[in-house]
């Protein structure tokens, strides 16, 4: 069993390329399962700075028809060729995929670094797998050990325990063109778990004339649980937003749900500025609105560049993720090289309480017990540990010393 993850980020791409690589992201984790051979599991992380797949692939040796095959099914979404995706997407595998979903987990790949987000977004990417049919146990185990990680990593550093998130960043920078907080009126655009820490984070700061939109129909229900407003499905979205300081967009829906020439019209007589804080990967608000008089437009472009990082704590926190990926991948060899040792010790143990069973001397019983477990227990421990180190010569010679033992006859037990 192998595990691969093709990852594409921020750090390397332009967000309108991971927006276009993020198409259908489920279908693609199904189609895969169901279709290539080559792939038994699939779980994808598609937040608004990245794209990641993680794949299980029963062998080695199916490694590149389970990269083509996850080139092509992304390519069929996106518009880009497979050879376009397959540049876009880096491969690793083993440790190093462990490691790189162990910083992601933690923050430390994210463009605000610690922010915390991202291990929910981590938890409900393995949940949706879960629900469509497409994890597997080793998946499994490669994502709750990022959870743990992230949880570790939080507490030996503190990254993420001051609640920086790019939500925060955001609404940091859209703070300088802001009244004070308690007058700041404003239109949050989303219902989703981004919107949720918007609200959050605009209530701690005091911010409380907040009026929820959605085109999802969602609007009233998310409003009422949380003591906000929300508007009409049907609203005319650009007039609801010309009166008010701020629009924190954060949907994802498909294609812009506020539009410059809609936001013109609407603020044709406006004398206040409006700041726009959007945050989705697709973009709610259309770019242009930054062309505007008294409009300022906050993107995930502008939160990357502010973002900032404790540079020790970091070093601090990729030295546990590191230490983590190594174990979590010895733990990984020991299970998967282990049923080899366990026949072998089965052979002899089973052939051995086949032969005694009509042994009436007890004493004699038990010594042979022991004297066989003491054979077998030098070459166990050298296959277990040659497995946790990666040593596969050392492991195939202490395979064979235990298949070179054989079954104790009763004479030996005189």
């Amino acid at each position: 069993m192998v595990l691969l993850s093709l990852a594409a980020s921020h750090h390397d791409l332009d967000l309108d390329v991971l927006e276009r690589l993020s198409t259908d992201v489920q279908a693609v984790a199904s189609e895969l399962v169901h279709s290539a051979a080559s792939v038994s599991g699939a779980v994808v992380l598609a937040t608004c700075n990245r794209f990641e797949l993680y794949l299980e692939v029963d062998d080695a040796q199916d490694t590149p028809a389970a990269r083509t095959a996850a080139a092509a099914t992304v390519a069929e979404r996106s518009g880009y060729s497979t050879d376009e995706v397959a540049s876009h997407l880096r491969v690793l595998a083993g440790t190093e995929a462990a490691s790189h979903l162990f910083a992601v987990a933690s923050g430390l790949e994210s463009m605000v670094v610690g922010e915390r987000e991202i291990a929910g977004q981590v938890r409900r990417a393995l949940s949706t797998a879960r629900r469509e049919g497409t994890t597997t146990s080793g998946l499994e185990s490669l994502f709750q050990a990022a959870s743990r990680v992230s949880r570790d990593v939080e507490a030996r550093t503190g990254l993420g325990a001051t609640g920086r998130s790019v939500v925060g960043v955001a609404l940091d920078i859209a703070e300088a063109q802001l009244p004070d907080w308690p007058s700041v009126r404003c239109v949050l655009i989303g219902t989703g778990s981004y919107a949720g820490a918007t609200l959050a984070q605009l209530k701690a700061r005091g911010c409380t004339d907040v009026r929820v939109f959605s085109t999802t129909g969602r609007a009233r229900a998310f409003a009422a649980a949380r003591g906000v407003r929300s508007l009409p499905t049907g609203a005319d979205l650009a007039a609801e937003v010309s009166d008010v300081d701020l629009v924190v967009a954060c949907s994802g829906a498909a294609g812009a749900v506020l539009g410059v020439d809609a936001l013109a019209a609407a603020r044709a007589d406006a004398a206040h500025p409006l700041t726009v804080v959007d945050l989705a990967l697709r973009h709610d608000v259309d770019p242009g609105v930054r062309t505007l008089p008294g409009v300022r437009l906050v993107s995930l472009h502008t939160v990357s560049e502010y973002a900032p990082a404790e540079h020790a704590a970091v070093a601090t926190a990729h030295e546990v993720v590191t230490a983590a990926a190594e174990a979590y991948e010895a733990d990984r060899r020991v299970r998967d090289w282990n049923p080899a040792v366990v026949a072998e010790r089965t052979r002899v143990l089973g052939g051995l309480e086949n032969k005694i069973v009509d042994l009436s001397d007890e004493r004699a019983v038990r010594a042979l017990r022991r004297r066989t477990r003491a054979t077998l227990h030098g070459p166990t421990v050298r296959a277990r540990e040659a497995a946790r180190a990666g040593d596969t010569v050392t492991y195939a010679q202490a395979l064979a010393e235990l298949a070179s033992i054989p079954v104790p006859s009763l004479t030996d037990a005189v």
